[in-house]
């Protein structure tokens, strides 16, 4: 069975009813909350995140052999053979974060035979494409702390194993 409406259109019966209740529902729906559904709300990105974003951005550049400083390395060595512990991808990082914008300071050992310059330079694009890519916030500065040279003949600092 159809319905004849006066459009001269040939529908199902129910469809009009169906569809009048729909444009209702959503006119309803955009009054109620007022603009648009992304601008309701606000979000928060904690220092953690930019640290851990930063600290991994900071990695991925060539001629970056670790984030922070000796003590900090070995003490994170211990705590990474710790039973669930995990690495941390934020030694060497510290950040501010305000509503906007982000500062970032980061110290790096680098390899021997690279130029510090280069490295700095890549390890401050690096962080800022993907800070600003991943969070939105403006990032200020990047501050690069260059604390060791990682010499081809060291050993990599890991603290003696007590167990056997």
């Amino acid at each position: 069975m159809t319905d004849m409406t006066g459009e001269g259109s040939t529908r199902a019966p129910g469809i009009e009813k169906d569809l009048s209740e729909t444009t209702v529902r959503k006119d309803r729906g955009t009054r109620r909350g007022g603009g648009d559904p992304a601008s309701r709300g606000r979000t928060t990105i904690a220092d953690g995140v930019v640290e851990k974003i930063a600290g991994m951005a900071a990695r991925d550049v060539p001629g970056v052999h670790a984030l922070g400083s000796g003590l900090s390395r070995t003490i994170g060595a211990v705590r990474d053979r710790v039973p669930g512990g995990s690495k941390s991808v934020t030694r060497g990082v510290k950040v501010e974060v305000g509503e906007v914008q982000t500062a970032l300071d980061l110290e790096i050992v680098v390899d021997y035979g690279v130029s510090i310059s280069d490295v700095a330079s890549d390890v401050r694009e690096n962080v800022i494409a993907a800070v600003e890519r991943m969070t939105s916030l403006e990032v200020v500065e990047v501050n690069i702390a260059v604390s060791d040279v990682n010499l081809p003949d060291e050993e990599e600092e890991e603290p003696e194993s007590r167990l056997q």
